[in-house]
């Protein structure tokens, strides 16, 4: 509960900040450059060297990565026919297509599933949304943020994207089977830690109730995909086909009806794709997915 509320206040904060007339006007960017070089390589390398895999665990870690692949494809024959440019798109596949289990599928899975339920939501976060956003997400950003697609400089901007080297060197560590030292641990999670005040902080001085600046179409799609499109896929494969009525089956429904993800919305922002679409996606998404969490846990008994 108290992670809720502090995604509302820090919201909240970044809005009256941004009316404040000696605060910064391109703050955003100082803090979202301090979360992409600081906080998430500081996350990714405490986290991925500590993933631990089960056979058991395949499926919630799976969902996030289906998620995206599904967001990818359906924005990418969407697009087209909505007539949105490759700006737009590239921002609704990263929003919709990525959950925000760290922050706000914790609270909530602790709420619904109880210490089991937590404790599988971190592994989702880990090794599933946390992982893809460092990967396919940086992938998709770089491919829709250039005029040109060009494959070398898709995998130069990956390379160069601190959180996916960051990536990199803590799964070659966790194959070496190596840990940090309880001092270094410490250090990475104070690094670490300022990322959600920050990132919502962030989100909070971008979003904008000028009727203007609302993108109703494109955020239409966006809303239909991450609230409805999202966690019927997971319940039909799941479900349905495979079949898993157990708590794994429950809580990758859960977490497909989540919000977006405040990180993917950030690397969405640093790219240049569309960002007050993106920054409608994920403070408009939350709370409707309230709503949509409710909605999904009475349907599954």
């Amino acid at each position: 509960m108290t992670n809720l509320i502090l995604l509302f206040v820090c919201l909240l904060l970044g809005i009256i900040l941004q009316r404040l007339k000696g605060f910064p006007k391109d703050a955003h960017l100082v803090l979202n450059s301090f979360i992409i070089y600081v906080c998430l390589p500081a996350l990714t390398l405490l986290y991925t060297t500590e993933i631990r895999f089960e056979r058991s665990q395949i499926l919630p870690i799976l969902m996030p990565y289906l998620l995206f692949g599904f967001a990818f494809v359906f924005f990418k024959i969407i697009a087209p026919f909505a007539q949105f440019d490759r700006s737009t798109t590239g921002a609704l596949t990263l929003t919709a297509g990525i959950s925000s289990i760290l922050f706000v599928g914790f609270p909530i899975f602790e709420m619904l599933f109880g210490k089991e339920g937590l404790q599988m939501g971190v592994l989702m976060s880990q090794a599933g949304s946390f992982v893809v956003c460092g990967t396919l997400g940086i992938f998709t950003a770089s491919y829709y943020s250039s005029a040109e697609v060009s494959g070398k400089k898709i995998v130069k901007d990956i390379f160069q994207f601190p959180p996916f080297l960051a990536f990199c060197i803590a799964v070659f560590l966790n194959v070496l089977d190596f840990h940090f030292p309880i001092w270094s641990i410490d250090i990475l999670q104070k690094l670490g830690n300022p990322f959600s005040v920050l990132a919502l902080t962030s989100i909070g001085l971008q979003i904008s109730f000028k009727r203007e600046d609302l993108q109703i179409k494109p955020l239409l799609y966006g809303l239909f995909y991450k609230l409805l499109i999202a966690p019927l896929l997971i319940f039909i494969g799941y479900i349905i086909i495979i079949g898993e009525h157990s708590l794994v089956g429950k809580i990758s429904v859960v977490g497909a009806a989540l919000g977006s993800m405040n990180t993917a919305t950030i690397i969405a922002i640093n790219y240049g794709l569309n960002p007050k679409l993106a920054t409608q996606m994920v403070s408009i998404s939350i709370p409707l997915s309230f709503i949509n969490v409710g909605i999904w846990y009475l349907l599954l008994g």
